[in-house]
């Protein structure tokens, strides 16, 4: 077997597809090694399960690393709103701090 935790995190996916921890796992392994199914997850997530705050920090990384930088961009800024909305203050800093590295490696 090629690579056993991405056909266990497709067998959890298959079992409970409206689990976003499932779709979750599978964007974060597919970045290792497709791109285009990462990025299908991480769609999925957040048109699907916009309330799952664990979305936004990744998702914002890996959109700007594929100079998605608009995408990028307004994910974090969710991401942020979300955590507020949450009074999740843990969350919000790390998001904040992330936009903030991400804004500035704009700049550069």
């Amino acid at each position: 077997m090629k690579n056993s935790l991405l056909q266990n995190l497709i067998a959890f996916y298959e079992e409970e597809p409206n689990d976003p921890f499932n779709i979750y796992a599978l964007a974060l392994e597919y970045q290792k090694t497709d791109v285009g199914q990462a990025e299908l997850y991480f769609n999925k997530l957040l048109a699907e399960h916009p309330d799952y705050l664990a979305t936004y920090y990744s998702a914002g990384a890996f959109f700007a690393g594929l100079e998605k930088n608009e995408k990028a961009a307004v994910i974090y800024q969710k991401g942020i709103d979300l955590a507020l909305d949450k009074k999740d203050t843990k969350t919000h800093q790390e998001l904040v701090r992330a936009y903030r590295s991400f804004l500035d490696e704009l700049e550069d």
